[in-house]
């Protein structure tokens, strides 16, 4: 499997669209995108060294 092309980030984007609708669409980004932030500071956190 090779890696992920605009076509097929076309394809997912216009499915994702056609299953939540345009109006849902920045609510669920800002969701996803609280997630990763949230992931990555519980990531960092897991790095630093415990007294």
């Amino acid at each position: 499997m090779g890696r992920i092309g605009i076509g097929e980030l076309i394809v997912i984007l216009v499915i994702v669209l056609l299953i939540f609708g345009a109006a849902r669409l920045p609510e669920i980004g800002k969701a996803l995108g609280k997630a990763i932030n949230e992931f990555k500071k519980a990531s960092k956190d897991d790095d630093k060294p415990q007294k």
